[in-house]
């Protein structure tokens, strides 16, 4: 099992910057792909974007393409999200997820392809 926390929510004005952190623990050495989802109230969670985290390859949501970037630091077993240009619709609450499958692009889009969550960070964004 792998252990995952979020960190970098908060609240910020329409037009700022915020960076996502997700550090896991664990069976580390089994993580295929990490990805980032989001849940807004009373909406599904939604795919956000993922990263290989070998090849570095990398997939993003409709929705977030050329405002987030997804990255890893592999010696801290670490993903990021940095969210650009954010919009009060980007409110929500952001979880990290891990998968051991060595599948990629769109079977990262579902929510239930991945093993282990984190309990998420809140980004609230203001307009």
């Amino acid at each position: 099992q792998v252990r995952l926390l979020e960190s970098g929510g908060g609240s910020v004005q329409a037009g700022d910057s915020l960076r996502l952190s997700c550090s896991f623990s664990g069976r580390t050495l089994s993580t295929a792909s990490m990805g980032w989802f989001r849940q807004a109230p009373g909406k599904e969670r939604e795919f956000v974007a993922a990263i290989s985290w070998s090849a570095c390859t990398t997939n993003y949501g409709d929705s977030v393409k050329d405002r987030f970037t997804i990255s890893r630091y592999i010696a801290k077993n670490t993903v990021y999200l940095q969210k650009n240009s954010l919009k009060p619709e980007d409110t929500a609450v952001y979880y990290c997820a891990q998968t051991r499958s060595s599948r990629f692009g769109s079977y990262l889009y579902s929510d239930r392809n991945y093993d282990d969550w984190g309990q998420g960070t809140q980004v609230t964004v203001s307009s």
